[in-house]
């Protein structure tokens, strides 16, 4: 597989070399049915890195989360967690290893309160007093979840879903956070905090970030680099800047 960048011109793997990664994915093949919807992909992500995974509707973002989180099968290739192999490990065992899949969806259970939720995520990473610190730290990071703590996740709006959402992904203190269109049918304001949250949480944690996005302004504003799939290939990885510079790969890839 060859990508480019962002200027088109051809690299070796279209990514940076796995020197230091803290994710690797190598020539994954995934497919439904026998029908293969990635072909040989290969990206690698640094520690405290934020990299935007870019395309259009059925590029195969979502398909390529599902594979890191062990959700569906993978064909051929490579998933390695701070170089442990996770290609074939049961999805809880990814998670306990600091992979979180935040999906579209935003995975909130609707019936629990806010806090309750946020006891869920905290179930097997943390216990008494440990627990309540990391509560209170997912309050002092989204001040509009501690005023809302009582409610049930179906009485917040979407935006305070999604921050519950990663509120509970964040309290099991991951290593790698992949996101689905976190920003889908959300408004703009909200779109922006929870980038900036999501860019200070790299920053501060020197936590590996993963952002599936068809916001793709919003995705690249935040991101170090970006990665273009289309019809399940790299087509293009480069610095987020160089990305949102390339006219010509916007039009075609991106729809901009």
């Amino acid at each position: 597989m060859s990508g480019r960048t962002a200027t088109g011109a051809p690299t070796a793997t279209g990514v940076p070399t796995a020197t230091g990664a803290a994710l690797q994915i190598e020539g994954l093949t995934v497919g439904y049915g026998g029908a293969p919807v990635l072909h040989g992909v290969s990206i690698d992500l640094h520690p405290g890195e934020v990299v935007a995974l870019l395309g259009a509707n059925g590029a195969g973002k979502t398909t390529l989360l599902r594979a890191l989180a062990g959700l569906v099968h993978v064909a051929s290739g490579t998933v390695r967690l701070d170089g442990t192999d996770l290609t074939r490990t049961r999805t809880e065992d990814r998670a306990r290893r600091g992979l979180a899949l935040v999906p579209d969806g935003q995975s909130v259970v609707a019936e629990l309160t806010v806090d309750e939720n946020l006891r869920l995520g905290a179930l097997w990473r943390h216990r008494g007093r440990a627990r309540e610190q990391a509560i209170a730290g997912v309050y002092e990071l989204f001040e509009p979840l501690a005023r809302r703590r009582a409610a049930a996740g179906h009485q917040l709006s979407g935006g305070e879903r999604q921050m519950l959402a990663l509120g509970r992904a964040l309290i099991a203190e991951p290593t790698l956070l992949a996101l689905d269109e976190p920003s889908l049918g959300l408004a703009p304001l909200v779109v922006a905090q929870l980038m900036a949250t999501l860019r200070d949480a790299a920053a501060r944690r020197g936590l590996t970030v993963l952002l599936a996005e068809q916001n793709v302004t919003s995705a690249l504003s935040i991101a170090d680099r970006g990665v273009v799939l289309d019809l399940g290939r790299v087509v293009a990885a480069a610095a987020a800047s160089d990305l949102a510079a390339d006219a010509a790969l916007r039009h075609a890839y991106l729809g901009f």
